[in-house]
């Protein structure tokens, strides 16, 4: 497999103080299977979708404590250098870089506003096997309640450009790597319950996002915006019973026509 783009999204992994639970959760929900748990690194457990590495879940370490939520990395082929940006963009490096054996090197981050996420600099492996497909990882948007910060800290460590979405609704932009957008932002308004802190919202493709959201509801899943159709795809925001925030989006059920962007200078 060719190397990742630099900050392209390329692996989602959870910790949970229920492991089990959550591999029975996603399962039900999104159909994926479990590979054997990796007691090396901490009982790292990836899951597959068709036989394809989508994501993974860990348990907590010992004496770690922690709310559940999905991290999403991106790419870098020098996680060093990434850690030396963050410092200096005004993120936070809250676990410097790692080596994971010969898997590759990791680090955990947090930007200005409050948004933790991961860098993965790939070895033997370099990320998801699929994507953009139901059961895998579909797209991601950065929650702030600071948006300036994040629109100002993101394309200075990573090689995005950033576009505004020409909407009188909603303060939304779009983080691409050429012509691609890899990664949308998305202002926190008061439609958040204050405790909710800043967050990376990973979408999960499903083939029926209705059936996925009763599945969810089903099984403890807690149903928190929609279903709601859009040119993107039909999709539904969900916190699972260890309250880790994800979306779920049929790509297919599209409607309405895909709105016009504008260029930020």
């Amino acid at each position: 497999m060719a190397a990742q783009p630099e900050g392209m999204p390329c692996w989602v992994d959870a910790m949970f103080s229920d492991v089990e639970g959550a591999k029975s959760f996603y399962g039900d929900v999104l159909g994926w299977t479990f590979g054997e748990e990796s007691s090396e690194y901490g009982n790292y457990t990836q899951a597959y979708s068709d036989g394809k590495a989508v994501a993974a879940v860990v348990p907590p370490m010992p004496g770690q404590d922690g709310h559940s939520a999905w991290c999403l990395y991106l790419a870098s082929s020098d996680a060093a250098a990434v850690a030396g940006k963050i410092h200096d963009n005004g993120g936070e490096v809250l676990m410097e870089p790692m080596q994971v054996g010969e898997f590759g090197s990791m680090l955990l981050a947090r930007d200005p506003g409050g948004v933790v996420f991961g860098v993965w600099q790939g070895g033997t492996h370099e990320g998801f096997e699929a994507k953009g497909k139901p059961g895998a990882y579909c797209w991601a948007e950065v929650f702030t309640r600071e948006p300036e910060k994040s629109d100002a800290f993101f394309p200075s460590v990573f090689p995005y450009s950033v576009k505004r979405m020409d909407d009188d609704v909603m303060d939304y932009r779009l983080f691409s790597l050429g012509d691609e957008p890899v990664l949308g932002r998305m202002e926190m308004t008061d439609d958040f319950p204050p405790e909710v802190p800043p967050y990376l919202n990973v979408y999960f493709g499903v083939e029926d996002c209705d059936a996925a959201v009763a599945k969810a509801t089903e099984r403890g899943g807690v149903l928190r915006f929609g279903p709601m159709d859009s040119p993107f795809g039909r999709f539904a925001a969900l916190s699972d019973p260890q309250g880790a925030a994800f979306s779920v989006i049929d790509m297919t059920t599209t409607e309405g026509e895909m709105p016009k962007t504008s260029d930020v200078t």
